[in-house]
């Protein structure tokens, strides 16, 4: 079966081509900005369901993987605007513990399979100097990710520990995802039985 990553996230798709397995990239074109849920995992999970059916309607033959990452604490941090949105992400982060959402839904159509589901994962940051912050916004590496800090990057250097899924935190939860297509489709990617 075909499989489709319905997301634009380059991170998302190297953790897919990490498995080794034949996927189709075909990004989805709803606005993340406007949600009506209320809780973190409702966002998350809200989302990549949005993501996947939008292409999974179009594709219904086809294995369509959506997700969605957040970063919490005590409220939705998402992509910054700018470089001063950034440095304020990062200084209500710097020595505390905050939580990641990622959602991640696996639809079929032509199977009227609909899987819907999230990893929480615990990540703790390093007490940040403004030196720090300032030297990992001159990167440019904090502009397009939520939370303002990619963990797979230079953001490392700003994390003390992480309790939970490590790849949830790049984007996208593998070990979920291959439950599910083992769940759903008798596909497992670590074996390649079903593909």
């Amino acid at each position: 079966m075909r499989i489709i990553l319905a997301s634009s996230s380059p991170r998302r798709s190297e953790l897919l081509e990490m498995l080794k397995i034949s996927f189709e990239k075909r990004p989805s074109s709803i606005d993340e900005k406007n949600t009506f849920y209320e809780k973190p995992e409702q966002i998350v999970m809200g989302l990549s369901f949005e993501k996947a059916f939008q292409i999974a309607h179009l594709e219904p033959d086809a294995i369509v993987i959506g997700s969605d990452t957040i970063v919490y604490l005590d409220e939705v941090l998402g992509k910054p605007e700018n470089k001063s949105d950034a440095y304020h992400m990062l200084r209500k982060l710097s020595g505390r513990t905050h939580d990641v959402y990622t959602g991640i839904a696996v639809i079929c159509e032509s199977r009227k399979i609909k899987r819907v589901d999230y990893v929480k994962t615990e990540v703790v940051f390093n007490e940040l100097s403004d030196a720090e912050i300032q030297a990992y916004i001159d990167t440019g590496e904090p502009l397009d990710k939520a939370g303002a800090y990619g963990i797979q990057g230079q953001g490392a250097l700003l994390v003390k520990q992480i309790r939970g899924d490590y790849f949830s935190v790049m984007g996208l939860p593998l070990s979920k995802l291959n439950k599910i297509m083992i769940d759903e489709f008798r596909i497992n990617l670590l074996t390649r039985e079903g593909l």
